[in-house]
């Protein structure tokens, strides 16, 4: 399998990420990682988010999450967020996510999420379509 590109996007660091002490509030990460999600639905894969959950009735909630807090961010700073497919499952994706300040990565995050239908709550395979256009995100696991 041919390697892809990373899809990314910049965010400035506001004052609503941040606690007292004017770094990021860690669970504010979550939300700015989530933001990244619907980014890649719109802008990488051509997929409007709205009409995904509204429409289609269809989800994508996280079912396992780990992360690594490498170093801080604060107000002010415009970190590259970054996302790549470590895998496709029939129902589920397995998500690579970073955010980094030029080389140096701040967050690192692997999340799976489960494409889930908002009426039954059950998970529902990954259409052709959608797989197609996520594998072109796909990438090995040691560059994710």
């Amino acid at each position: 399998m041919e390697e892809s590109s990373f899809f990314e996007v910049e965010k400035l660091i506001r004052f609503q990420h941040c606690d007292p002490a004017g770094i990021v509030f860690y669970p504010q990460y979550f939300v700015l990682f989530h933001e990244l999600i619907e980014d890649w639905f719109g802008k990488g894969l051509g997929v409007d988010y709205g009409s995904f959950i509204s429409s289609q009735r269809l989800g994508i909630p996280t079912v396992h999450l780990e992360c690594n807090f490498a170093a801080p961010s604060k107000i002010g700073d415009v970190l590259t967020f970054r996302l790549a497919v470590r895998k496709l499952g029939s129902t589920s994706i397995a998500l690579s996510l970073s955010a980094c300040d030029k080389d140096q990565v701040r967050v690192h995050v692997n999340q799976t999420v489960v494409l889930l239908s908002l009426e039954s709550r059950q998970p529902q395979p990954i259409s052709a379509d959608l797989r197609s256009r996520m594998s072109s995100f796909l990438v090995a696991e040691q560059t994710a």
